[in-house]
Protein backbone atom coordinates (compact mmCIF):
# COMPACT_ATOMS: atom_id res chain seq x y z
CA UNK A 1 0.00 0.00 0.00
CA UNK A 2 3.34 2.22 0.29
CA UNK A 3 4.89 2.19 -3.20
CA UNK A 4 6.84 4.47 -4.06
CA UNK A 5 5.49 6.81 -7.02
CA UNK A 6 7.61 7.94 -10.10
CA UNK A 7 8.06 11.78 -9.83
CA UNK A 8 5.73 14.25 -12.55
CA UNK A 9 7.75 15.63 -15.06
CA UNK A 10 7.39 19.14 -16.93
CA UNK A 11 4.66 20.11 -14.37
CA UNK A 12 2.03 22.80 -15.52
CA UNK A 13 3.13 25.42 -13.60
CA UNK A 14 2.81 28.33 -15.50
CA UNK A 15 0.45 27.78 -18.32
CA UNK A 16 0.19 30.69 -20.96
CA UNK A 17 -3.02 30.80 -22.16
CA UNK A 18 -5.38 33.14 -24.27
CA UNK A 19 -7.83 35.54 -22.36
CA UNK A 20 -10.87 34.05 -21.72
CA UNK A 21 -13.70 33.39 -24.37
CA UNK A 22 -16.79 35.47 -24.05
CA UNK A 23 -19.36 33.08 -23.07
CA UNK A 24 -22.10 35.68 -23.66
CA UNK A 25 -22.11 34.44 -28.07
CA UNK A 26 -21.39 31.16 -27.25
CA UNK A 27 -25.15 29.40 -26.66
CA UNK A 28 -26.18 27.21 -29.59
CA UNK A 29 -29.80 27.00 -29.04
CA UNK A 30 -29.71 23.43 -28.06
CA UNK A 31 -30.77 23.49 -25.08
CA UNK A 32 -32.70 25.19 -22.45
CA UNK A 33 -33.58 24.19 -19.19
CA UNK A 34 -36.58 25.46 -19.36
CA UNK A 35 -37.49 22.41 -21.62
CA UNK A 36 -36.10 20.00 -19.51
CA UNK A 37 -39.33 18.18 -17.74
CA UNK A 38 -37.36 15.19 -16.45
CA UNK A 39 -35.45 17.20 -13.86
CA UNK A 40 -34.83 16.27 -10.29
CA UNK A 41 -34.43 17.81 -7.33
CA UNK A 42 -31.20 19.14 -6.23
CA UNK A 43 -28.14 17.06 -4.84
CA UNK A 44 -29.23 17.88 -1.51
CA UNK A 45 -32.07 15.95 -1.55
CA UNK A 46 -30.16 12.64 -2.80
CA UNK A 47 -27.92 10.46 -0.77
CA UNK A 48 -25.09 10.63 -3.40
CA UNK A 49 -23.75 12.50 -6.32
CA UNK A 50 -24.97 10.93 -9.99
CA UNK A 51 -22.28 11.25 -12.87
CA UNK A 52 -23.58 10.61 -16.32
CA UNK A 53 -20.79 7.91 -17.68
CA UNK A 54 -20.29 9.20 -20.95
CA UNK A 55 -23.09 10.93 -20.95
CA UNK A 56 -27.01 9.19 -20.77
CA UNK A 57 -25.26 6.72 -22.70
CA UNK A 58 -27.39 4.01 -22.11
CA UNK A 59 -30.24 5.84 -23.81
CA UNK A 60 -27.57 7.42 -26.57
CA UNK A 61 -24.34 6.77 -28.32
CA UNK A 62 -21.10 7.58 -25.77
CA UNK A 63 -19.98 10.76 -25.93
CA UNK A 64 -22.25 12.24 -28.55
CA UNK A 65 -24.30 15.95 -27.57
CA UNK A 66 -27.74 13.96 -27.86
CA UNK A 67 -26.01 11.76 -24.59
CA UNK A 68 -24.57 14.64 -22.85
CA UNK A 69 -27.86 16.63 -23.55
CA UNK A 70 -30.19 14.14 -22.07
CA UNK A 71 -27.88 13.95 -18.98
CA UNK A 72 -28.34 17.16 -18.36
CA UNK A 73 -31.89 17.10 -18.77
CA UNK A 74 -32.27 14.23 -16.40
CA UNK A 75 -30.88 16.08 -13.52
CA UNK A 76 -27.60 14.61 -13.44
CA UNK A 77 -25.26 16.13 -11.00
CA UNK A 78 -22.17 15.77 -13.58
CA UNK A 79 -20.96 14.45 -17.06
CA UNK A 80 -18.14 11.82 -17.24
CA UNK A 81 -15.81 12.43 -20.38
CA UNK A 82 -12.91 10.32 -21.96
CA UNK A 83 -10.52 12.92 -23.53
CA UNK A 84 -7.93 11.98 -26.56
CA UNK A 85 -6.05 14.83 -28.70
CA UNK A 86 -6.22 14.66 -32.22
CA UNK A 87 -3.94 15.27 -34.77
CA UNK A 88 -4.51 19.01 -34.57
CA UNK A 89 -4.21 19.09 -30.91
CA UNK A 90 -7.79 19.41 -29.66
CA UNK A 91 -9.06 17.81 -26.75
CA UNK A 92 -12.05 15.62 -28.24
CA UNK A 93 -14.37 13.17 -26.69
CA UNK A 94 -14.06 9.61 -27.44
CA UNK A 95 -13.04 6.96 -25.10
CA UNK A 96 -11.28 4.06 -27.82
CA UNK A 97 -7.67 5.31 -29.05
CA UNK A 98 -9.48 4.30 -32.32
CA UNK A 99 -12.68 5.35 -33.74
CA UNK A 100 -13.68 1.92 -35.33
CA UNK A 101 -15.98 0.69 -32.78
CA UNK A 102 -17.96 4.15 -32.27
CA UNK A 103 -18.29 5.85 -35.49
CA UNK A 104 -17.90 4.51 -39.77
CA UNK A 105 -14.29 5.41 -40.08
CA UNK A 106 -11.22 3.99 -38.87
CA UNK A 107 -7.80 4.95 -37.57
CA UNK A 108 -6.66 6.13 -34.69
CA UNK A 109 -7.95 9.40 -33.03
CA UNK A 110 -4.36 10.75 -32.36
CA UNK A 111 -3.99 9.95 -36.28
CA UNK A 112 -7.36 12.00 -37.06
CA UNK A 113 -7.58 16.03 -37.51
CA UNK A 114 -11.00 17.05 -36.15
CA UNK A 115 -12.25 18.41 -39.06
CA UNK A 116 -11.86 14.74 -40.17
CA UNK A 117 -13.47 13.46 -36.98
CA UNK A 118 -16.64 16.38 -37.79
CA UNK A 119 -17.16 14.56 -40.59
CA UNK A 120 -17.83 11.21 -39.26
CA UNK A 121 -20.83 9.62 -38.49
CA UNK A 122 -20.49 9.08 -34.54
CA UNK A 123 -23.98 7.91 -33.53
CA UNK A 124 -25.66 5.79 -36.39
CA UNK A 125 -23.63 2.41 -34.72
CA UNK A 126 -26.31 2.81 -31.70
CA UNK A 127 -29.21 5.42 -32.41
CA UNK A 128 -29.44 5.21 -36.63
CA UNK A 129 -32.69 8.12 -36.01
CA UNK A 130 -31.67 11.12 -33.41
CA UNK A 131 -34.37 12.85 -31.89
CA UNK A 132 -34.37 16.32 -33.78
CA UNK A 133 -34.31 18.83 -30.04
CA UNK A 134 -30.53 17.06 -30.00
CA UNK A 135 -28.73 18.44 -32.71
CA UNK A 136 -28.41 17.18 -36.42
CA UNK A 137 -26.02 14.46 -36.58
CA UNK A 138 -22.89 16.23 -37.82
CA UNK A 139 -23.39 17.93 -34.60
CA UNK A 140 -22.70 15.24 -32.56
CA UNK A 141 -18.74 15.17 -32.09
CA UNK A 142 -17.71 16.85 -28.67
CA UNK A 143 -14.43 18.71 -28.23
CA UNK A 144 -13.87 19.86 -24.31
CA UNK A 145 -14.71 23.55 -25.70
CA UNK A 146 -18.33 21.98 -26.50
CA UNK A 147 -18.90 19.95 -23.13
CA UNK A 148 -17.91 23.52 -21.38
CA UNK A 149 -20.29 25.48 -23.68
CA UNK A 150 -23.20 23.49 -22.98
CA UNK A 151 -22.68 23.17 -18.79
CA UNK A 152 -22.28 26.80 -18.71
CA UNK A 153 -25.64 27.17 -20.88
CA UNK A 154 -27.11 24.68 -18.41
CA UNK A 155 -28.62 27.05 -16.31
CA UNK A 156 -27.95 25.07 -12.83
CA UNK A 157 -24.20 24.22 -11.10
CA UNK A 158 -23.41 20.87 -12.53
CA UNK A 159 -19.94 19.03 -12.54
CA UNK A 160 -17.64 17.80 -15.16
CA UNK A 161 -15.65 14.65 -14.23
CA UNK A 162 -12.27 14.56 -17.49
CA UNK A 163 -10.83 11.51 -17.33
CA UNK A 164 -7.30 11.51 -19.50
CA UNK A 165 -7.12 8.69 -22.13
CA UNK A 166 -3.44 6.87 -21.59
CA UNK A 167 -1.13 5.62 -23.04
CA UNK A 168 -1.34 8.60 -25.51
CA UNK A 169 1.14 9.15 -27.94
CA UNK A 170 1.50 13.02 -27.33
CA UNK A 171 2.46 11.99 -23.28
CA UNK A 172 1.53 15.01 -21.15
CA UNK A 173 0.77 17.19 -24.38
CA UNK A 174 -2.80 16.39 -23.55
CA UNK A 175 -3.31 17.36 -20.07
CA UNK A 176 -1.09 20.34 -20.73
CA UNK A 177 -3.81 21.19 -23.81
CA UNK A 178 -7.04 20.57 -21.62
CA UNK A 179 -5.61 22.92 -18.87
CA UNK A 180 -5.13 25.68 -21.47
CA UNK A 181 -8.88 24.72 -22.39
CA UNK A 182 -10.24 25.18 -19.28
CA UNK A 183 -8.43 28.50 -18.33
CA UNK A 184 -9.64 30.05 -21.34
CA UNK A 185 -12.89 29.38 -20.52
CA UNK A 186 -12.07 30.75 -16.71
CA UNK A 187 -11.31 28.22 -14.77
CA UNK A 188 -9.82 28.87 -11.21
CA UNK A 189 -7.00 26.12 -10.18
CA UNK A 190 -7.38 26.84 -6.24
CA UNK A 191 -11.11 26.46 -6.60
CA UNK A 192 -11.18 23.67 -9.85
CA UNK A 193 -14.41 25.90 -10.58
CA UNK A 194 -15.25 28.06 -14.10
CA UNK A 195 -18.16 30.34 -12.74
CA UNK A 196 -21.09 31.64 -15.55
CA UNK A 197 -20.94 35.27 -16.38
CA UNK A 198 -24.79 35.66 -16.24
CA UNK A 199 -27.17 36.29 -13.71
CA UNK A 200 -27.86 33.35 -12.19
CA UNK A 201 -23.87 32.92 -10.98
CA UNK A 202 -23.92 28.96 -11.63
CA UNK A 203 -21.03 27.34 -12.19
CA UNK A 204 -19.05 24.05 -13.65
CA UNK A 205 -16.57 22.09 -10.86
CA UNK A 206 -14.05 20.41 -12.63
CA UNK A 207 -12.44 17.06 -11.32
CA UNK A 208 -9.90 14.91 -13.16
CA UNK A 209 -9.14 11.41 -13.50
CA UNK A 210 -7.27 8.41 -15.25
CA UNK A 211 -5.84 4.74 -14.46
CA UNK A 212 -2.69 6.36 -15.45
CA UNK A 213 -0.86 7.74 -12.00
CA UNK A 214 1.58 9.69 -13.91
CA UNK A 215 -1.42 11.79 -15.60
CA UNK A 216 -2.53 12.77 -11.67
CA UNK A 217 1.07 13.47 -10.42
CA UNK A 218 1.77 15.91 -13.24
CA UNK A 219 -1.07 17.63 -12.34
CA UNK A 220 -0.88 17.91 -8.51
CA UNK A 221 1.17 21.06 -8.64
CA UNK A 222 -1.74 23.19 -9.88
CA UNK A 223 -5.00 21.19 -8.78
CA UNK A 224 -5.86 20.19 -4.93
CA UNK A 225 -5.65 16.50 -3.98
CA UNK A 226 -9.57 16.39 -3.91
CA UNK A 227 -10.28 17.44 -7.45
CA UNK A 228 -7.98 14.11 -8.26
CA UNK A 229 -9.80 10.96 -8.44
CA UNK A 230 -7.42 7.33 -8.95
CA UNK A 231 -9.37 4.89 -10.80
CA UNK A 232 -9.04 1.25 -9.95
CA UNK A 233 -9.48 -2.06 -11.33
CA UNK A 234 -8.08 -5.49 -10.93
CA UNK A 235 -5.73 -6.37 -14.31
CA UNK A 236 -7.53 -9.51 -15.97
CA UNK A 237 -6.53 -11.24 -19.04
CA UNK A 238 -9.12 -9.81 -20.74
CA UNK A 239 -7.77 -5.79 -20.07
CA UNK A 240 -4.34 -7.06 -21.42
CA UNK A 241 -5.32 -8.69 -24.34
CA UNK A 242 -7.48 -5.35 -24.97
CA UNK A 243 -4.63 -3.30 -24.60
CA UNK A 244 -2.60 -5.65 -27.13
CA UNK A 245 -5.42 -5.35 -29.87
CA UNK A 246 -3.23 -4.89 -32.87
CA UNK A 247 0.06 -4.66 -31.18
CA UNK A 248 2.45 -7.24 -34.01
CA UNK A 249 3.87 -10.00 -31.56
CA UNK A 250 1.92 -9.21 -28.82
CA UNK A 251 2.45 -12.52 -27.17
CA UNK A 252 6.25 -11.75 -26.76
CA UNK A 253 5.54 -8.21 -24.78
CA UNK A 254 2.16 -9.63 -23.00
CA UNK A 255 4.32 -10.18 -19.66
CA UNK A 256 5.81 -6.90 -19.64
CA UNK A 257 2.78 -5.31 -20.52
CA UNK A 258 0.78 -6.85 -17.78
CA UNK A 259 3.37 -5.75 -15.48
CA UNK A 260 3.22 -2.19 -16.32
CA UNK A 261 -0.47 -2.18 -15.69
CA UNK A 262 -0.60 -4.24 -12.36
CA UNK A 263 2.24 -1.49 -11.78
CA UNK A 264 0.05 1.20 -12.50
CA UNK A 265 -2.67 -0.21 -10.34
CA UNK A 266 -0.34 -0.33 -7.16
CA UNK A 267 0.75 3.45 -7.76
CA UNK A 268 -3.08 4.16 -8.19
CA UNK A 269 -3.69 2.72 -4.84
CA UNK A 270 -0.53 4.68 -3.55
CA UNK A 271 -1.64 7.90 -4.48
CA UNK A 272 -5.31 7.05 -2.62
CA UNK A 273 -3.35 6.04 0.60
CA UNK A 274 -0.97 8.90 0.16
CA UNK A 275 -3.57 11.32 -0.09
CA UNK A 276 -2.28 12.77 -3.28
CA UNK A 277 -5.56 11.91 -4.80
CA UNK A 278 -8.57 12.74 -2.61
CA UNK A 279 -10.96 10.56 -4.01
CA UNK A 280 -10.46 7.03 -5.22
CA UNK A 281 -12.26 5.82 -8.23
CA UNK A 282 -12.95 1.93 -8.01
CA UNK A 283 -15.40 0.39 -10.32
CA UNK A 284 -17.93 -2.01 -9.00
CA UNK A 285 -16.21 -5.25 -9.45
CA UNK A 286 -12.71 -3.85 -7.37
CA UNK A 287 -14.73 -2.71 -4.75
CA UNK A 288 -16.44 -5.76 -3.66
CA UNK A 289 -13.53 -7.57 -3.73
CA UNK A 290 -11.61 -4.97 -1.74
CA UNK A 291 -13.77 -4.39 0.90
CA UNK A 292 -11.60 -3.64 3.50
CA UNK A 293 -9.26 -1.08 1.54
CA UNK A 294 -12.39 0.71 0.42
CA UNK A 295 -13.92 0.33 4.20
CA UNK A 296 -10.28 2.03 5.07
CA UNK A 297 -10.74 4.72 2.56
CA UNK A 298 -14.03 5.69 3.82
CA UNK A 299 -12.81 5.87 7.12
CA UNK A 300 -10.41 8.31 6.64
CA UNK A 301 -12.33 10.50 4.69
CA UNK A 302 -11.50 9.86 1.51
CA UNK A 303 -14.73 10.08 -1.49
CA UNK A 304 -15.26 7.13 -3.24
CA UNK A 305 -16.55 7.68 -6.91
CA UNK A 306 -17.34 4.29 -8.33
CA UNK A 307 -18.40 3.12 -12.08
CA UNK A 308 -19.88 2.18 -13.72
CA UNK A 309 -22.99 1.08 -12.06
CA UNK A 310 -26.49 0.66 -13.46
CA UNK A 311 -28.35 -1.57 -11.19
CA UNK A 312 -30.74 0.44 -8.29
CA UNK A 313 -29.51 -2.72 -5.98
CA UNK A 314 -25.92 -2.03 -6.50
CA UNK A 315 -27.11 1.40 -5.66
CA UNK A 316 -28.00 0.59 -2.29
CA UNK A 317 -25.10 -1.54 -1.79
CA UNK A 318 -22.77 1.35 -2.46
CA UNK A 319 -25.03 3.88 -0.44
CA UNK A 320 -24.67 1.23 2.86
CA UNK A 321 -21.06 1.69 2.33
CA UNK A 322 -20.95 5.02 2.80
CA UNK A 323 -20.27 5.51 -0.95
CA UNK A 324 -20.39 9.69 -2.15
CA UNK A 325 -20.61 9.76 -5.60
CA UNK A 326 -21.74 7.15 -8.50
CA UNK A 327 -21.27 7.22 -12.05
CA UNK A 328 -23.64 5.53 -14.25
CA UNK A 329 -24.94 5.24 -17.69
CA UNK A 330 -28.81 5.35 -16.76
CA UNK A 331 -28.44 8.96 -14.70
CA UNK A 332 -32.55 8.65 -14.18
CA UNK A 333 -32.59 5.51 -13.13
CA UNK A 334 -29.68 5.85 -10.32
CA UNK A 335 -31.10 9.24 -9.30
CA UNK A 336 -33.76 7.57 -8.55
CA UNK A 337 -32.24 5.05 -6.54
CA UNK A 338 -30.34 7.60 -4.52
CA UNK A 339 -33.24 10.31 -3.81
CA UNK A 340 -35.04 9.15 -0.80
CA UNK A 341 -39.21 9.09 -1.11
CA UNK A 342 -40.90 11.95 0.40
Amino acid sequence: MTTDLAQPHDLPSALPVAPPVGRSSRHHGLFSPADAPHVRPGPESRQAIIFAHRGSSGLFPEHSRAAYQRAIEEGADGLEIDLHLTADGEPVCFHDATVDRTSNGTGAVAELSLAELRSMDVTSWKTPRLPAEYGARHQQLMTLSDVLEMLLDAGRDISLAIEFKHPSPYGDRLETKVLRTLLRFGWDPETSVIPSEDAAAHSVTVSFMSFYPGSLLYLTEMVAPDKLCALMSDVTEAQVRTRLRGVPMAFAVRPVVAAVMRGNQRDSEALVWKGRAGIAGPGLAYLRKHRAEVKAWLARGTRLRVWTVDDPQDARFLLDLGVQEITTNYPARLLEAVTPAR
